[in-house]
């Protein structure tokens, strides 16, 4: 059964940043824009979605809501991060601008037809992967997806 959805739910993840003026210049050369109402000089409220949001937050912010030490993301992953553009152009044209801002390349394009992608690491090292997903594919689920397209490949 599928779960039921949580109107009004949002989502904020929070990473720290070693530079957050540097951090936020660099997303928003990848498209991000930032809820005034919610930074200021220790941290920045990155508009990812109409109910998700990425919390930039200075080294020592974070410490302050952390209840272990900070992992080094150039030596541990502890999460990696997806957001979805538009099309698959937008893919290639967000992981340019990453690659352009200062990020480094984390592999090479994934293309499973229905879903394709890019990867990057930021300034800081957080793995992230910009993602298009046909919208039938989305509505469908993959596999269900998959067999709608072999049974219109089939000659009747």
């Amino acid at each position: 059964m599928a779960n039921p959805a949580h109107p009004g739910r949002m989502l904020f993840v929070n990473i720290p940043v070693a530079d957050l003026e540097r951090s936020k210049a660099f997303f928003a050369k990848l498209g991000f824009s930032f809820n005034p109402k919610f930074t200021d000089e220790t941290a920045a409220c990155m508009l990812v979605g109409e109910h998700a949001f990425v919390m930039l937050l200075s080294r020592e912010k974070f410490a302050e809501f952390a209840k272990l030490p900070m992992a080094d993301p150039t030596t541990h992953t502890l999460a990696l991060y997806c957001f979805s553009v538009s099309s698959r152009d937008e893919v290639d044209t967000v992981s340019a601008a990453a690659l352009a801002a200062g990020g480094s390349k984390a592999d090479d394009a994934e293309d499973y037809g229905f879903m394709y992608s890019r990867s990057f690491f930021d300034l800081d090292g957080h793995g992230w992967q910009v993602m298009w997903m046909d919208p039938a594919a989305a509505e469908q689920g993959p596999e269900a997806f998959a067999a709608s397209m072999q049974d219109a490949d089939t000659p009747a």
